[in-house]
This record gives structure tokens, sequence and C-alpha cells, in this order.
């Protein structure tokens, strides 16, 4: 089969950055993240809310979509939107997501990435549907789609529970990202998740690997945010999962998330070409026949 095309997620190509640091922004500028991703052959690149603030109030938006033209750099995606669920009344978070649609309509991004409420599992996904459905409204007008991503230490913990989620919505513009750790570390088999997945609401697909179990004394997010191995060097189906996405019609572009210290610590260009690598081995072996 020709050979997929990759998107470097937000995390992948931004340096020494964490997620919910108390600054999350990358220390390497936008353009030469940009350079690396396209060097290394990857056709897509994320960026995250702090990052794209900088880029507008800096750069600016539409020089950043034509340097990815240039680039052959098609796929630009952002994230994230949290505080959607509030039943308060509170809209200080409409203030980045104002901006993240300004960036879709700008960056032509296919997708908005929204987080799924903190805390302990939702035990009841009717109060969401409507909030889904709004940002969903909203993100069609503006040419783009949204799509969530649980998370197993969150509110939607799971994929089937993401889409029971999303069935409930159902709009054209809501959909899931399917993040392979998120996948595994929930608990769900790759038959279970091919069983609950509707193809339709597939936005998103995004592969990594990690050892059997959490290091002791780790957190979840702790396991997610330091320790993820590259694709094929960790002990999870990565091959079975690829193989299952494309059984379900997914067809990408794929995105490649990596976030940990070893990814962080490494230079750029060799972190990025490390993961397209590997990436491409598993799709190798995803291709290969079945040996009986």
């Amino acid at each position: 089969m020709s050979a997929p095309e990759l998107v470097a997620t937000c995390w992948t190509s931004a340096g020494d950055a964490r997620p919910a640091d108390p600054d999350p922004r990358s220390p390497i500028p936008v353009l030469d993240r940009l350079d690396a991703v396209a060097a290394a052959g990857f056709t897509g690149m994320g960026l995250i809310l702090e990052d794209l603030r900088v880029v507008r109030d800096d750069l600016g938006l539409a020089a950043l979509r034509a340097r990815a033209d240039a680039l052959g750099v098609d796929h630009l995606e952002v994230e994230l939107v949290e505080g959607w669920w509030s039943t308060g009344g509170g809209t200080a978070w409409r203030a980045g997501w104002e901006l993240l649609l300004e960036a879709a309509r700008a960056l032509r991004s296919p997708l908005i990435k929204i987080a799924p409420p903190p805390g302990d599992p939702v035990a009841d996904l009717a109060p969401l549907v409507e909030p889904v459905r709004r940002l969903a409204d909203e993100a069609a007008a503006a040419g783009t789609r949204i799509a969530l991503e649980p998370l197993p230490f969150a509110g939607i913990d799971t994929l089937p529970r993401g889409a029971e989620l999303m069935s409930l919505v159902d709009h054209e513009a809501a959909g899931l990202v399917v993040d392979f750790w998120h996948v595994f570390r929930a608990g769900t088999s790759l038959s279970e998740l091919a069983a609950a997945l509707d193809p339709r609401t597939v936005l998103a697909v995004e592969i990594n690997d990690a050892r059997d179990a959490v290091p002791e004394g780790l957190s979840l997010f702790e396991d997610t945010r330091d320790n993820r191995c590259y694709p094929g060097e960790g002990d999870q189906d990565v091959v079975g999962f690829l193989r299952t996405l494309r059984g379900l019609g997914f067809t990408g572009p794929w995105g490649v998330e990596i976030l940990s210290e070893q990814h962080r610590a490494a230079p750029l260009d060799e972190a990025l070409a490390r993961a397209v690598r590997t990436t491409r081995q598993c799709f190798d072996r995803a291709d290969a026949p079945a040996v009986l």
C-alpha cells in the first residue's frame, strides 16, 4: 500500500513543552517547527491554543497557512476546547473557542479538538448533548468540525462512551479522536473498539505506544505525558490497532502523538525522524500478509 499520510500532532513537534504546565507554549518558533515537520515527511501538524495566540499576534495566521502550503503541509489541526460543559453560565472559555474558530478558518483546519469534562466518569450523558451540538453548529459555520478525545482519567473515559455521546449528539460536524494510548489504558479491547465505533464519527486517529503497565507510583496523566513510546517500541498492539481502524474504513491522515521525557529531550529533527520511521515500520507490518 502507499505510504500513509502522517500528522505531527501538537506535542510531537513542540520540543520541551508539556500539557498542563503553567506555560505550555512551545519554545520552538512555529516556522521552525513547520520546516522540521515537513523535512521529516509529515504532511500535517497540530497546534495548541496557547501557541496559536502567539502565531496570531506575531506572525499572522495567514502567513502560517501560506508557509504550510509552500511546504506541502496541508493538514493543520487546532486544539483544545475546555469549559464548554459548564452549566453555571460561565463563558470565560469562549474567548479561546473564538480564537480556535478564527484559526480553523484561516488555516483550513479539518477539525478542532475538544476535551471531555474532568473528574469521574459522567453517569448521565444527556446534559452534554446540547452543549456539544452548539459547538458543532459553530464549527460547521466556520467550515470545520469538532472532535472529542475521550481520556481514561476524565468524565468521558472510554471510546465506547464517547461513541455513545456522539450517537446522541447526531451531528455531521461532531465526532471523535481515537488515540491509541487512551484506548488501551482505558482497558478497551480492539474488538470492543471496533464494535462501538461508528466509522462516520471517527474524525482523527492518533498512533503511539507504551509499556504493558503504568509504572508504580505514576498517575495515568503522568504516564501519558511522560512515558509514551514510539510506535512499535512499546508493548501494545499497534499493528492490530492500525488494522482495526483500517477495517472500519479510516484512511488517514494518521496522527502521531508522542509525549515523553525522551522525545522532548531529543533534537527536534531527530525526534521527528524517529517518530516517522517507527510509525511507517508499523504500517509495513500491518500491510504484511498474515502468517498462517
